[in-house]
């Protein structure tokens, strides 16, 4: 089977938080927040050529898709911030509703990953700010 961009979009809307296909082959996840990303980078794997259809993507997310090498990012939230990291390195970014800020689960700040990566350009420095940041949040 190929999977397009639609094919993506359809799966995010029925309920997978992440789906990736570079036409042939699909990756999903219905795990919440980076820790899919954070698990394709841990495995080794590369999304170049690959599309992508995500719930939320803020600058957190956006970082590790440029770690990642997607080539293009498509999400039901997106923040300005993670749509300005996608462009400044190629990926083609598009969203259904843009927003200032990713916040946290509660509703009550700024989504912990996205203060993890406050003021971090470097996108290997965000992956290890990032894994920092789940580590603390696992209490490990």
């Amino acid at each position: 089977m190929r999977y397009d961009i639609q094919d993506l979009k359809r799966l995010v809307r029925d309920g997978h938080t992440v789906a990736a296909s570079d036409g042939e082959r699909l990756l999903t996840s219905c795990e919440r927040g980076i820790k899919p990303l954070v698990q394709w980078l841990d495995d080794g794997l590369c999304l170049a050529g690959f599309s992508v259809a995500d719930k939320i993507v803020g600058r957190a997310a956006a970082m590790l898709y440029v770690r990642l090498g997607a080539a293009r990012v498509w999400a039901q939230v997106m923040s300005r911030g993670g749509k300005t990291v996608l462009a400044a390195h190629g990926i083609a970014a598009e969203c259904e509703v843009e927003t200032e800020r990713i916040i946290n689960r509660l509703g009550t700040g700024m989504c912990p990953m996205e203060e993890a990566v406050k003021g971090v350009d470097d996108p290997l420095e965000a992956e290890r700010a990032l894994k920092a940041k789940l580590k603390q949040l696992r209490g490990a």
